[in-house]
């Protein structure tokens, strides 16, 4: 009999061990791999978003008039690289699809807008052109882009015609970065937790095989020669399911993908490209490597390391985690948030299993009934030998916790900030080279009209009076000027302001700032400020902070009516809602205002409804992921739960031997695993909370500038408490089964390394 013969002999006789040890490794390679994978395809195409389509230009006629098939077969006719995209707009729920010419796109390379090259046509959101014109014919409205290189220069187009930028979507900036990099996170956490289920496996398939190791040894074994053999079958066994594991991986990935990738484009303007991610090696690597890392980890502790379960053992994980905690609170830094976030989750998975098993062994001593007594430090062993799954199920859950309360604060906040910026039912842009004071005039002159207001936007200077704790250095700004200030704006949640913030707004008497502003510069209510505008100088306090998701840039809020004449701005719109008026009426107000064609009016209710239908699909990834983690560690705690509780069957069938009956010791057991899950949520608990406050006041305010709210919800948290006691009765059920069983008892007290009494 060869050495690898008598290791491998083990699996022979269990061959359950070798089946959950690898089902693990490709579960844990799944989840990871369709975790990155998709968000690296993600990442990939909001880079090339920023070159294909939120980074477009467009051709449009100098008289106002919008363009049409003439204009682009002259344009083409005259050697210019063209493209025509149509967008058809459906109603709900076949939504928009966008029409292109893959023949006419030819000419821009691979930097083509959109999925417009033919191999990439896939039917939605993308069709070829033919098929959008008959879309067309159908009666569905339609607008006509002609998109061009950006580099092209103004000066090759013909006279009447002027290059402009192009955009789709609502503007929402950094919010799909933002989302991004909280997948991220859960990434890394799915990582973690992943390698702790692995390692517990292993470590309980190697507890089994001491007595063998034993006695290979006494036949003249070296150690390190097992040890060896133990990597190399460790290896062989990794390198076989991390392979179909990478595999499902990608098939979760695009499973979910088509929806993550509809959201991704229509509510973070940032379409999932059909990007090539077809490297398989690293994502082998990695795993592997987290693999043998994870199984091996004994191999790199020193030798000068303290013992585990001593005092000062414990003082050393206390004094860790608190240096987590103070590093997460203070840093201003990512890199030394997530160092800090990850030194707390090592000390809480070091420390959390000695808590439990230490607070149950004190409530046996102190108690005085025999058979609690005898449950309580069953717990505490429980809690000593199923450390690693223990832990990783407080970690799965403390992860579902805080991810669903961000996915929900991200929806609630979401919306609401939608609301606010699409609180009108009507959206003009201002032509370029067109008065926006002639649309005031006629806006005005409408009797029956609702609610509107002039947005003017551009670029102003700002700085902090001198002596008052700021950089008084004046810096580039966005400006956002609104007029009048009425109900549309008014009912804004601010962060925080001063008393008759609004109405001080109004009179001109006062600014507003957003939330990045207000961070960098270190503005609050109160505060004066130098603002630098149209070549004055106008020096007013700061009367509110607002919110302003998904954008890195400053801005400050003024009312329009009160700025300099001489300020010209980059960029004019109006927001109005009809009130009892037709839309062609106003339509045509405009259109006599401008004396153009008909101007383009968006119905802002469409926009928010578009956003708010696919904003669930963007988190379905997010939640799927979390659930399947959670059901990951259930099944890991409930197979090791099953496979401990096996040899320590002889163990409980003394109960009966006490004097208990089989359904008492049937109570027994249940309220055993009851209380070691429920214990595990509670655990969860404070951790999943904390983690929530990380994800939302640390990690978007350090990347992004702006956080969201901190909001718990106390139902999930019910939920997922129900949850952990079912996962309590399933293992009580399995260690009931057990009993019924004929299990021989070990030949000593000991021998069963199930094994402490």
């Amino acid at each position: 009999m060869t050495l690898f013969t008598a290791l491998f002999s083990h699996y022979r006789c269990h061959p359950m061990q070798l089946a959950a040890l690898a089902l693990m490794i490709v579960l844990a390679t799944t989840l990871w791999t369709g975790v990155s994978h998709l968000t690296d395809l993600a990442r990939a195409s909001l880079a090339q978003s920023e070159q294909a389509v939120a980074g477009r230009q467009q051709v449009v006629r100098e008289d106002q008039k919008a363009v049409t098939v003439s204009d682009f077969v002259r344009l083409r006719r005259q050697g210019l690289c063209v493209m025509p995209w149509l967008e058809v707009q459906r109603p709900a729920p076949d939504g928009r699809v966008i029409g292109v010419d893959p023949f006419a796109g030819a000419c821009f390379g691979d930097d083509v807008p959109g999925q417009a090259r033919d191999d990439l046509l896939k039917g939605h959101p993308f069709l070829d052109i033919s098929e959008a014109s008959e879309l067309v014919r159908q009666g569905y409205p339609a607008r006509l882009t002609l998109l061009v290189a950006e580099d092209m220069p103004a000066g090759d187009l013909p006279a009447g015609y002027r290059i402009r930028s192009f955009s789709m979507g609502p503007d929402t900036g950094e919010l799909g970065e933002s989302f991004l990099l909280n997948l991220d996170a859960l990434g890394l956490l799915v990582l973690l937790i992943t390698a702790l289920l692995v390692r517990s496996v292993y470590l309980l398939g190697l507890a089994q095989r001491r007595e063998s190791f034993a006695l290979l040894e006494r036949f003249g074994v070296p150690a390190a020669s097992v040890r060896w053999w133990l990597l190399i079958e460790l290896t062989v066994l990794t390198t076989l399911c991390v392979v179909p594991g990478i595999w499902l991986g990608r098939w979760l990935a695009s499973a979910l993908g088509s929806g993550f990738g509809e959201a991704m484009e229509r509510l973070f303007d940032a379409p999932l490209y059909a990007v090539q991610t077809d490297d398989l090696l690293w994502p082998a690597l990695v795993m592997a490597l987290v693999v043998l890392a994870a199984c091996f980890a004994d191999t790199l502790k020193p030798r000068w390391r303290i013992a585990p379960g001593s005092r000062n053992y414990r003082h050393l994980l206390v004094v860790l985690l608190l240096a987590g905690l103070t590093t997460v609170t203070l840093t201003t830094t990512l890199i030394w948030l997530f160092t800090g976030i990850t030194v707390v989750f090592v000390a809480l998975g070091l420390l959390t299993p000695l808590v439990l098993s230490g607070l149950a062994g004190r409530q046996a001593r102190r108690s005085g009934d025999v058979v609690r007594q005898w449950r309580l430090r069953e717990l505490s062993v429980l809690f000593r030998r199923l450390a690693l799954p223990v832990v990783a199920l407080q970690f799965a859950v403390a992860m579902v916790l805080a991810i669903q309360a961000l996915v929900t604060t991200f929806e609630d906040t979401f919306e609401a900030w939608l609301g606010q910026r699409l609180a009108a039912e009507l959206y003009v842009e201002v032509p370029e080279g067109e008065s926006s004071r002639a649309a005031v005039a006629a806006l005005s002159a409408l009797e029956g009209l609702g609610d509107w207001h002039l947005v003017q936007r551009g670029k102003v200077r700002v700085g902090g009076v001198e002596g008052a704790g700021r950089d008084s250095e004046p810096v580039a700004t966005d400006l956002f000027a609104i007029s009048p200030i009425g109900p549309l704006v008014d009912g804004w949640e601010l962060l925080s302001a001063a008393p008759g913030a609004w109405s001080q707004l109004a009179k001109g008497n006062g600014v507003m700032v957003n939330e990045q502003l207000a961070r960098r510069q270190g503005f609050q209510p109160g505060d004066e400020m130098f603002i630098s505008v149209g070549g004055n100088s106008l020096r007013l306090p700061v009367v509110g902070v607002y919110a302003d998701y998904g954008r890195p840039a400053g801005e400050v809020l003024l009312a329009g009516d009160h700025l300099p004449g001489a300020y010209s701005p980059a960029f004019e719109s109006f927001s109005i809602n009809t009130g009892s008026l037709p839309v062609a009426q106003i339509e045509q107000a405009l259109t006599s205002a401008w004396d153009t064609e008909k101007p383009v009016i968006r119905d802002n209710e469409s926009i928010r409804s578009l956003a708010s239908a696919v904003f669930d699909q963007t988190f379905l990834l997010t939640r799927a992921i979390t659930l399947l983690t959670l059901a990951l560690a259930a099944g890991s705690l409930l197979m090791m739960g099953w496979v401990f509780f096996t040899t320590r069957a002889w163990y409980f069938r003394l109960l009966s031997v006490w004097g208990m009956s089989r359904a008492e010791v049937a109570g027994q057991l249940y309220r055993l695993a009851m209380v070691l899950t429920g214990a595990l949520a509670l655990m969860a608990l404070p951790l999943g909370i904390w983690l929530t406050w990380v994800l939302v006041s640390r990690i978007n305010p350090l990347a992004f500038g702006w956080s969201l709210p901190m909001t718990v919800y106390p139902g999930f948290w019910l939920e997922m408490a129900v949850l952990c006691l079912a996962i309590g009765g399933c293992i009580a059920l399995l260690m009931r089964r057990q009993l019924t069983g004929q299990v021989p008892p070990p030949e000593f007290a000991i021998g069963a390394r199930g094994g402490e009494r």
